[in-house]
């Protein structure tokens, strides 16, 4: 059984031989979809380089091995930069460009060519507003957010266009909609404000049989049946730390594939036998019916000898029947 074949099998819960990392794949993306500006690298700068990427958000880079972070929003005072904000052309060839040059390096034989979403909606508004005025902006100016979330997901569906005509099998979207506690905020809101907007997206890319990979950081136990509802077919990262792991996988059995929730925490501390201990322990508790893909819960710089031993960890536990854990 090839990679590409294993992984598709976990994904539809269908007698993998062997729990994998993640799909095998090639990644492709629009400029700006990783904070790139017209004539800026994105976070792949000296630290302290400052820039504006192609949506008008200024960054920060503070730390290596690690994005920026966004100090100018130029949609802060959202009534009037309705009106006024330049927004990027997603057919502007400096845009939509490179994923048909990237695309031309995909091997259909052993990859998936993954398109990006990164930060879909909720994300990369706040990088636009700002995360507290926009929160304050769905209670005082809620037309007005409607209005930026569904510009924002115009944008996306046309490059959704070009990703289909490139010929992604899969794509990979991603809002952090939780802290460590709970959710950044009401189910009301998500389904009032965020879902229809999502559902735009979703259904564009199932309609057509594309694989989609969700990304929500923090605890979001509580509204796995949303993504469920929407078509995901594989949620991560599933934050150990924030989630009770026993709880979501039980609402997901067979409906929705699991990738993450091996503490990034623990990696970076070691040692490497609690991080052995912590391999068997999730693909246990995760992967006994498949529909999981093990790995580090966040994305951060590991010590190489402790993401070295989760990899081994993973490749010397994860064949198929797995090892009860007690």
């Amino acid at each position: 059984m090839t990679p590409r074949e294993n992984a598709l099998r976990i994904v539809r819960f269908d007698d993998p031989e062997r729990v994998a990392m993640g799909m095998p794949c090639l990644g492709v993306g629009y400029l700006g979809v990783n904070h790139e500006g017209y004539d800026a690298p994105g976070h792949d700068v000296p630290v302290g380089t400052t820039w504006v990427d192609v949506w008008g958000t200024t960054w920060h880079k503070e730390q290596r091995g690690v994005m920026g972070f966004p100090r100018r929003h130029p949609m802060a005072d959202l009534p009037t930069a309705l009106r006024t904000h330049p927004w990027p052309d997603p057919s502007d060839d400096r845009v939509c460009g490179r994923i048909y040059e990237q695309a031309g390096e995909h091997d259909p034989d052993t990859q998936f060519l993954r398109g990006s979403h990164r930060e879909t909606l909720w994300e990369k508004s706040y990088m636009l507003v700002g995360m507290e005025d926009l929160m304050c902006y769905i209670h005082t100016e809620p037309e007005a957010v409607k209005e930026l979330l569904h510009r924002v997901m115009d944008f996306d569906l046309a490059i959704a266009e070009h990703y289909i005509k490139a010929g992604v099998e899969m794509v990979g979207m991603g809002d952090d909609l939780g802290t460590q506690q709970g959710l950044l905020f009401s189910r009301e809101v998500l389904a009032e404000f965020f879902v229809p907007e999502y559902r735009r997206l979703f259904e564009f890319y199932k309609e057509r049989g594309v694989l989609i990979e969700f990304h929500s950081c923090g605890r979001i136990e509580s509204i796995v049946d949303v993504f469920m509802d929407l078509g995901v077919d594989i949620l991560n990262p599933v934050q150990a730390t924030a989630n009770n792991l026993d709880v979501v996988r039980e609402r997901t059995q067979g409906r929705m594939a699991l990738h993450g929730a091996v503490s990034s925490g623990l990696i970076v501390r070691g040692p490497i036998e609690a991080i052995r201990h912590e391999v068997r322990r999730r693909l246990w508790q995760l992967g006994r019916g498949g529909g999981y893909f093990c790995g580090a819960d966040q994305g951060m710089p590991w010590p190489e000898e402790h993401y070295d031993a989760l990899k081994e960890a993973v490749e010397e536990f994860g064949t198929y029947p797995l090892e009860p854990f007690e």
